[in-house]
């Protein structure tokens, strides 16, 4: 039978979703039945939905498959494999930057560590809604409440969300020096930051790619009077209490086959931040920030991955509880994973080339009886890096005009393994361009 030019989608079928309800899935097609489209043009679209119906991250596998039944006339049938929705998990995290810093500048020291308690449920009511509670002990304690509905409307092009948190700790960085983190723990050992955030959230999807964030949110930091006598300019007003309302809009155009792991596509985001609305005593800041990836797909083994990112605060300081700059996530320069290097404005261009050695995807049915469980894959990437940046001081602080106002660089070869779950461990050794080099171990993909 000669192939078609074009075909006309008579039904679409969804198996496999036990849970979720079929209208989430739908909504990621960019292809409805009752249409023709050219044949090559469907080809590709039925791609791209693919990858954004797994990028909900509701899914162990998706598969879509379009049935020939006679002529031009196609079925379509969406296979997908749910995942575990409501997961219990054990918190045991570094509360560093990153592994690194743990592991050189605060010398391996295990009461640097959060344990807890988080329990999440991805898919409340089979809509896509995330649950999500935590309670955690040990170098920070905190309670966080989030709880996300990505549609209230039948045309799901609007969403809510809502967040709590609250925090203390006995030990806290004050301020930086030679680009390394200060903290500070009083004799007595008493709470020294107390820290509570609430927020509401708008969101707006206009098309399959481009998303809309409207957040109002309140903030309450409170300091014990010692921190003050330690660094006078932790706050900007003389008190030991800071509190205020913020407003942010963000936009984000997010095409990317794979979210955890991008290796096609693009991101883009812009957003605008105000601290302190309507009482701008304690505060009054306007944050600008931009990141741009662009992930180009070589063939099915290699890839390139460029990212820009940007920060700007307007004023010439700031709290130190909003110090932003390289070395605090997400924005570094390997190489530089062991400083801190902080300003009103920084610049952030990161690189990576990388080859696909093992593709793996180990069955292990046999030992083990839940689906959502039962094939664990491999993915290991080289990857060669080289990123480059520059942190503006406007205060020239002399004990960290080493790194800061000057040009950045740093490079080098890391493994990467993308796993079960979308799990991401990087492994990289690097050097930068104080002639610096170290092994690097992260938790995250870098863009």
């Amino acid at each position: 039978m000669d192939t078609p030019d074009s075909i006309f989608v008579n039904n679409i079928f969804v198996i496999g979703n036990e849970k979720t309800q079929k209208n989430i899935i739908l909504r990621e097609l960019d292809f409805g039945q009752g249409y023709y489209y050219d044949l090559d043009t469907f080809l590709e679209i039925i791609q791209a939905d693919r990858n954004k119906i797994y990028n909900l991250r509701l899914f162990t596998s998706v598969e879509i498959t379009p049935l020939f039944t006679g002529g031009d006339q196609v079925e379509v049938l969406i296979a997908v494999k749910e995942r575990w929705y409501i997961i219990p998990s054990i918190i045991f995290q570094l509360a560093d930057r990153n592994f690194s810093e743990w592991w050189t500048n605060q010398g391996r020291d295990f009461s640097r560590v959060n344990y807890g308690l988080r329990v999440s449920h991805s898919n409340v009511g089979g809509r896509n809604e995330k649950l999500r509670f935590s309670g955690q002990l040990g170098f920070t304690r905190a309670l966080d409440l989030r709880y996300s509905k990505p549609y209230i409307d039948k045309k799901q092009k609007h969403g809510l969300a809502g967040q709590f948190t609250y925090f203390e700790q006995k030990t806290i960085p004050i301020r930086s020096a030679n680009n390394r983190q200060l903290f500070f723990t009083s004799e007595t050992e008493d709470v020294l930051r107390e820290n509570l955030t609430a927020a509401i959230q708008y969101t707006f999807r206009r098309t399959f790619y481009n998303f809309h964030f409207f957040t109002l949110g309140y903030t309450s930091t409170k300091i014990d009077p010692e921190v003050l006598v330690q660094n006078p300019t932790y706050f900007q007003h003389g008190e030991n209490k800071l509190q205020y309302l913020y407003m942010s809009y963000s936009f984000r155009h997010d095409n990317r086959n794979l979210a955890a792991y991008a290796t096609k596509g693009e991101l883009l985001q812009l957003s605008a931040t105000k601290y302190g609305i309507f009482n701008t005593k304690d505060i009054d800041e306007i944050e600008v920030s931009l990141t741009a990836n662009k992930y180009l797909s070589l063939n099915d083994r290699f890839h390139f991955v460029t990212g820009l990112t940007g920060s700007w605060f307007l004023s010439q300081r700031q709290p130190y509880t909003l110090v932003r700059g390289i070395g605090y996530s997400p924005n570094f320069i390997r190489g530089y994973e062991l400083n801190v290097i902080e300003g009103q404005q920084l610049y952030v261009h990161k690189n990576s080339f990388r080859w696909k050695f093992i593709d793996w995807e180990i069955d292990v049915s046999s030992v083990m009886p839940l689906e959502q469980f039962s094939t664990v894959p491999f993915r290991f990437y080289l990857s060669a890096n080289f990123d480059h940046g520059y942190v503006k001081d406007r205060n020239l602080i002399p004990e960290n005009a080493r790194l800061t106002n000057r040009y950045l660089f740093g490079y080098g070869l890391g493994i990467d393994l993308v796993g079960f779950y979308d799990s991401v461990f990087r492994f990289e050794y690097s050097l930068n361009n104080q002639g610096e080099g170290n092994f690097f171990l992260n938790f995250k993909a870098p863009f």
